[in-house]
């Protein structure tokens, strides 16, 4: 690699790691203070577990969190291991980067004369958060998810759904206690910042490996050649996916990289750049690799990759 692309690499990578990781701080931050404040999650067991309305619910609290798609990986995984159901935790992960209200005012921001993206691009995010919750809950949760998180996520639900020998604690062969569990206590403001410590600590590092990755990738393919074929309704869209997944760049900031390249690709095809990269991309491998086992990674940027074809086809039949 010649010095000139390995100043570039080194400059994009510090690019999208200083726009990611106050971010990720904000994520690790929300996950801490509802550890402290809500212990046990007995609010999350009461969100609904309907195929449809779970993750329409975990969408909707998308519009509390003022975050990224880096941020709300933290946030997720704290919402399962509390014992949120499956598809309301996958609702909130896969809409909350479009949903919240930096991201809708930013897109607003960077397209003021086509207010169709403005609808269309927290309707498509809803509608792959749905389609992606839907397939997944497909997978048995001990295939989908990561078996640390399972382990954590069972000891908060209640031995009516989980026994002692899934939990691994207690006794194997004693019966279920028949009295209300005793409320769980919260845990010191020490205990709260050494573990959001530690997590923010294994989540930026997974976060630097992306951004590391992302950058070289992208200073040895230049966008240039992926704009080439922008006015083909198909093949832009495939084009515009497949640079959402190198560049990398954050849902908060996204709109305006995507109108620097508005006028010379299909509007589908914009549409699609902005729906798949808050759901996966190369910098985000690692921290989905926290909540997925590789087969439920695999069926997450497969699913979402049809899904968002689907739409920005469906976009290019309407716009053009």
């Amino acid at each position: 690699m010649s010095l000139t692309r390995l100043a570039t690499a080194w400059a994009l990578f510090q690019g999208l790691l200083l726009e990611a990781l106050p971010f990720l701080l904000i994520g690790v931050a929300i996950a801490s203070l509802a550890r402290r404040f809500a212990p046990g999650g007995r609010w999350l067991r009461r969100l609904p577990s309907h195929p449809v309305w779970g993750p329409l619910a975990g969408a909707a609290l998308g519009f509390a969190l003022p975050a990224c798609e880096c941020g709300n990986v933290p946030v997720a995984r704290r919402l399962l291991v509390g014992g949120a159901p499956v598809g309301t935790g996958l609702g909130f992960l896969f809409a909350a980067p479009v949903l919240n209200p930096i991201v809708l005012a930013s897109t607003w921001a960077a397209f003021p004369d086509q207010p169709w993206m403005l609808l269309a691009r927290p309707l498509g995010a809803v509608v792959l958060a749905l389609g992606l919750a839907l397939v997944l809950r497909q997978l048995p949760e001990g295939e989908l998810f990561r078996a640390d998180l399972l382990e954590e996520r069972r000891i908060n639900q209640p031995l009516s759904q989980v026994s002692l020998l899934e939990r691994r604690t207690g006794l194997v062969g004693l019966t279920a206690p028949m009295a209300p569990p005793e409320p769980v206590q919260r845990p010191s403001w020490a205990t709260v910042l050494r573990h959001g410590s530690r997590e923010f600590t294994d989540l930026a590092l997974l976060l630097v490996m992306g951004c590391a990755i992302a950058a070289l990738v992208q200073s040895l393919l230049p966008r240039q050649w992926l704009l080439a074929v922008g006015a083909a309704p198909t093949l832009s869209i495939l084009a515009l996916m497949l640079l959402s997944l190198v560049v990398s760049v954050c849902s908060s900031v996204d709109a305006f990289l995507a109108l620097g390249f508005a006028a010379q690709v299909t509007p589908g095809a914009l549409l699609a750049f902005l729906l798949l990269g808050p759901v996966i991309d190369l910098k985000l491998v690692g921290l989905l690799g926290l909540l997925f086992r590789p087969r439920g990674l695999v069926l997450t940027a497969a699913g979402a990759s049809l899904l968002v074809l689907l739409i920005g086809q469906w976009i290019n039949l309407w716009r053009l």
